[in-house]
This record gives C-alpha cells, structure tokens and sequence, in this order.
C-alpha cells in the first residue's frame, strides 16, 4: 500500500551518453543548453539532477573536465538542486576518464553502477535513415559488440576515492545480481546507510520493464538491507519510462525522468525538454497525493554532505 506522507525524490537525467542528436532535436548537447535545461528541470520540481557532458560540435559523450565545467557551477549557483555527476560516462570511456570530472568536483552525489553488463541499444539503428552527425550511427551499431565495465576493482575504487571524499551514490542496478553486489560492499564496510538504490529497467542486457521485475528487486532489497536503511528509486527506459516510475512512487519509492532515460513526453510525441517531463510526473504525484521532496529534503533523506561541501 502507498504512503502518500512521504516524501518522493524526483531526479532527472538531463543528456546521458546513449541517445544520440538524431533520435531527438531537443536533446541537450552544448553546456548551454545542458545547463539551461537542467536548470529548468530543478526549478519544475527535480531535486536531483544527474549529469553527462557532451561535445558541444557534434553531442558526441566526452569525460572532459573542461566541458563539465562550462556547466555545473553555473548551474550550482542557479539552483540549489543536488548536483549528481556520472561515473559511468560512456562505455567508451576508461575508467580514468568517467573519473576525471568527478575526482576534481567531489560532488555531493555521482552515479555508479554496480556490475559490468551488455548494455546496448544498437536495434534502433535500423531504424533510423539519416544521421545528422557522421559518429553516431557507428557509435549505436557498435553497442552490440561493447561491455559496459565495472568490475569489483572498479566499483571499489570509486567507493574510495569519492567515498572518501564525502561523495555519496546513486547506485544503478540493472540486474538482481547488482542488488548482490551492493550488498557485498556493504559487508565490506565501504557502503553505509543510507542507500540510494536506482533500479534501472527496459535497458537491453538488462532487466525487462515487467512491473514483476521491480517487486522482485525491491523485497531483495528489503531483504539484503532492510527498508529502513535505503531509498529506492526506478528508471524506465523508453516507453516505459512514465508508467514504472508512476508504480515505483506506489510502491514506496521515488523516481527518476530525463532525456537521458526517454526522448518522448508520450507516445510517438517527442519531449521538448527535461522540464516537460519533470512537469509530467510531478503532475501524476501530486493528483495521486505525493508531496515532492525540496533538494534539502532530498540532502536529509539521503545522508548527503552539503552544497558548501563541495569543491567550486
């Protein structure tokens, strides 16, 4: 049964590193628009925003400090959202690289995602006839034959150094077996609570968006960890992006909208921006009497350290 006295954390991924220009003209590429629209978001309603760069000549993925900081202190001192930086950039990226902005900005939040897995979306390159930059059809089509990284050595670097540093995480499950593995780090002692479990589904390679899927990772959550020692959240990949999220709230968690997740608003209708979504899903809490968590609540919540905390 919902507890519709809660609280829900909405956080929105405003690029990513999967969707590629063509799929979607309002995808964000240059720091501008980055930082606009996620500033946009946060004002809507996101309390979290998570946050990719991208080359701001063609929208191709890139780890560069530089880049990054052509956006995240503008968008810092625009709102008061909790910043969350990627460290799984792309899975073209060395580890190295995913850790070049993070380890300088030691944000309040970054991502991290808890095992290496096959994780594509090279079908929808069939689909498209006209490319309106020349890297991207081979970067979609290669996605077949790429892993994305994160092994045990990996992960456990990241929960040092960030860790270490006051960084807490967003940890992305795309399967079971990472609920596992995030357990695992608990009983190292690398990982305490409060946890931030992102339950990610409808990617290729991993979970299907089957709503059985996301009751099964939440009682293993519950029962690897304990309700009272993590916040859950969903991802829907796609389609299925509006209608998980809606069940996650249902079931007692929060959830997660962006242009990075989805490049549509409905169906066959194409988002203008990250804020058009956020609108959305604020819209179907609030009919259905959630109160949407402020970046402060999300902070307390979720154990974070502080704006004042992080590097400038």
């Amino acid at each position: 049964m919902s507890d519709t006295g809660r609280k829900v954390i909405i956080s929105c991924a405003v690029t990513g590193a999967t969707h590629v220009p063509t799929m979607s003209e309002h995808l964000p590429i240059t720091p501008a628009q980055i930082r606009d629209q996620a500033i946009d978001a946060a004002r809507a309603g996101a309390a979290i925003i998570h946050l990719h760069a991208r080359d701001p000549k063609d929208g191709r993925p890139t780890p560069s400090p530089d880049v990054f900081r052509e956006f995240v202190p503008a968008i810092a001192e625009a709102t008061d959202a909790v910043i969350n930086i990627t460290t799984g950039g792309s899975t073209r990226m060395t580890l190295e690289e995913r850790l070049a902005y993070p380890l300088q900005a030691a944000p309040e939040m970054c991502s991290l995602n808890m095992g290496s897995m096959n994780f594509s979306i090279h079908p929808l390159a069939s689909k498209v006839s006209s490319w309106r930059y020349e890297w991207e059809k081979g970067y979609v089509e290669g996605m077949e034959d790429m892993i994305f990284r994160n092994t045990f050595k990996d992960i456990k670097r990241i929960l040092l150094e960030l860790g270490g540093r006051g960084t807490r995480f967003e940890f992305e499950c795309y399967d079971l077996g990472h609920l596992y593995n995030l357990a695992h780090f608990v009983d190292q002692g690398l990982i305490k609570p409060p946890f931030f479990i992102q339950s990610v589904f409808g990617i290729l390679g991993g979970m299907g968006a089957d709503p059985e899927n996301m009751t099964v990772m939440r009682a293993t959550a519950d029962r690897l960890f304990g309700r009272e020692n993590y916040h859950f959240s969903v991802l829907g990949a796609g389609r299925h992006q509006m209608p998980l999220v809606t069940m996650s709230a249902i079931l007692g968690g929060n959830v997660r909208v962006g242009l990075e997740d989805s490049v549509y608003i409905a169906k066959g209708v194409k988002a203008e921006s990250n804020a058009q979504q956020v609108r959305k899903i604020r819209r179907i809490l609030e009919e259905l009497s959630f109160e949407i968590a402020t970046p402060d609540d999300a902070r307390a919540m979720l154990g974070l350290k502080g704006r004042d905390k992080v590097t400038p």
